[in-house]
């Protein structure tokens, strides 16, 4: 007799196990009290004020990944979405802040594009300069700014591995018409980075 720990797979997905078809990608429930969607948040440093606080929380609350980022509209300032790292809570390796964000702000708005014809112009606001997946994300995202807080180097300190970006990668993205704002309130993104270290965050990098 062989036994197995693998799963019996059905052709058919109404017998699949749900772990087979389906994915939860989801805040967690403390983000609301942090995101104001009334509030128009005018400068950058506000904006990023707000990925900080998410992802210190998240830090604090759940152990997980010190990393948070937000989706405004860039003109009025109105905020779109919000994401923090879910990777650690929900085993799984795409939900970077930014690709949290990234969803759920499409989700929101009924569009696989934040620049959809007749949209306001959209921004992504990260705590943390992107990875490559992240990066990525950002150009197919469709929103015309990037917003970073901590450098790629900030978060190599603590052993993350941000993978195949370079400077090509940045003026690529400038050429296709995104904005690429850097190190904005970088001390304080940088701090809580260091709260991650300070309490023994796991580092996921596969």
């Amino acid at each position: 007799m062989i036994l197995s720990s693998e799963p019996k797979i059905s052709s058919t997905t109404e017998t699949m196990p749900d772990a087979h078809r389906m994915v939860q990608i989801a805040n967690p429930s403390w983000v609301a009290e942090l995101a104001d969607w009334e509030r128009q948040y005018s400068s950058d440093e506000e904006r990023m004020r707000l990925a900080l606080s998410l992802a210190r929380e998240n830090v604090l609350r759940d152990g997980a990944g010190p990393f948070g980022a937000a989706i405004f509209e860039s003109d009025t300032g109105m905020l779109v979405a919000v994401g923090v790292n879910r990777v650690v809570p929900l085993n799984n390796s795409a939900l970077h802040g930014e690709m949290v964000a990234f969803m759920l702000a499409q989700a929101r708005l009924g569009s696989y594009t934040l620049g959809a014809p007749g949209m306001p112009r959209h921004e992504v606001v990260t705590s943390c300069e992107p990875c490559a997946m992240c990066l990525g994300a950002t150009l197919w995202s469709g929103v015309r700014r990037l917003v970073w807080g901590a450098s790629r180097e900030d978060a190599t300190r603590l052993n993350f591995d941000e993978g195949p970006v370079f400077p090509e990668s940045y003026e690529y993205l400038e050429t296709r018409g995104i904005e690429i704002v850097r190190g904005v309130c970088r001390e304080e993104s940088r701090a809580v980075l260091e709260l991650y270290r300070s309490r023994s965050g796991e580092i996921y990098n596969g």
